[in-house]
């Protein structure tokens, strides 16, 4: 799917707020589809998969699946495969060209136990979900919790490597979902002017700053390791999705506008990739502004601007 610039800003022009509420209403659908397929696997598998690239809004997406479900009678559980990863440490985790720890690689997770609760929890045994401090770099030893699924109740694992084969290979009946903002705006003679990976980063850039106390520049220089891991473990699984989706919108740019270019231009000219990020700035004057009190409380994007109920 593809946006086109001309449609963005007249729409933004005459009545933002419907926009908004239309372009909702289209990513809500996708949930609602996605709802109706996790439930006709549920004979199979109570296991569900949720995979997509950082920026992606894999955690309010799984919520909002786990919402849906729940009114049509299911009880949903929620677990981060984050918590599956391995203690730090120069033996066990994998290295960077340059010597530094690859955090975005697969080799970061257990997966022995992550498959060991695989099959347990499809077999309805009782299991204990580690905890992992990140923090300290390492599994909390008393942390975590137990879980066992009973009668119409659904695990979800949401993790950048849920789509592994690593895993699908081992479990291939669970069911599996690809989530990505991968739309490209286009003017009018169909050339791409804000590419979908530009609004992740967008998304990326305003969540670091506002949540985890990360300046743009800090943003921007681990762009390219994210980029990276995604071209190497993430991308290269997502056609092994049940359903794949896309979590951009329409009125995204609009209405971050404001909010990254204040970020951006802010930054020092011998910030780390500079020159990149002046090829991304022009394109935000191509777009209207809009104000984020048009967002509703339970927006995907309130994942990143915050003041949503998630």
């Amino acid at each position: 799917m593809a946006y086109y610039l001309t449609e963005i800003n007249e729409r933004c022009r005459r009545d933002a707020a419907a926009y908004v509420a239309e372009c909702n209403a289209i990513y809500q659908q996708q949930l609602e589809n996605a709802a109706d397929r996790i439930l006709s696997n549920y004979i199979h598998s109570p296991i569900v998969l949720l995979s997509g690239p950082s920026g992606s809004g894999k955690t309010t997406t799984s919520k909002k699946i786990s919402e849906i479900l729940k009114k049509r009678h299911m009880v949903v559980h929620y677990v981060a495969m984050d918590d599956y990863f391995i203690t730090v440490s120069p033996e066990n985790t994998p290295r960077l060209p340059d010597g530094g720890y690859d955090f975005e690689s697969p080799l970061c997770v257990d997966w022995e136990l992550l498959n060991e609760h695989f099959s347990a929890l499809s077999r309805g045994e009782k299991i204990f979900v580690p905890k992992y401090d990140f923090t300290k770099q390492r599994r909390d030893p008393v942390e975590g919790h137990e879980l066992q699924l009973k009668d119409d109740e659904i695990v979800v694992f949401e993790g950048i490597h849920a789509l592994n084969d690593l895993t699908t290979a081992v479990h291939p009946e669970a069911y599996r979902l690809y989530i990505s903002a991968r739309s490209n705006v286009m003017d009018d003679d169909n050339h791409v002017v804000f590419k979908g990976t530009w609004m992740r980063l967008m998304r990326r850039t305003v969540r670091d700053y506002n949540f985890r106390g990360t300046d743009a520049a800090e943003t921007l220089r681990r762009w390219a390791s994210v980029r990276r891991g995604e071209k190497l473990y993430i991308s290269p699984f997502k056609d092994k999705a049940n359903l794949q989706f896309d979590s951009s919108f329409g009125y995204e740019v609009p209405m971050l506008n404001n909010s990254v270019t204040e970020l951006f231009n802010a930054l020092p000219k011998d910030t780390e990739r500079f020159e990149e990020l002046h090829s991304i700035l022009p394109a935000f004057e191509l777009f209207e502004d809009i104000s984020v009190d048009l967002l509703p409380k339970d927006a995907l994007l309130r994942e990143f601007v915050g003041g949503g109920i998630y």
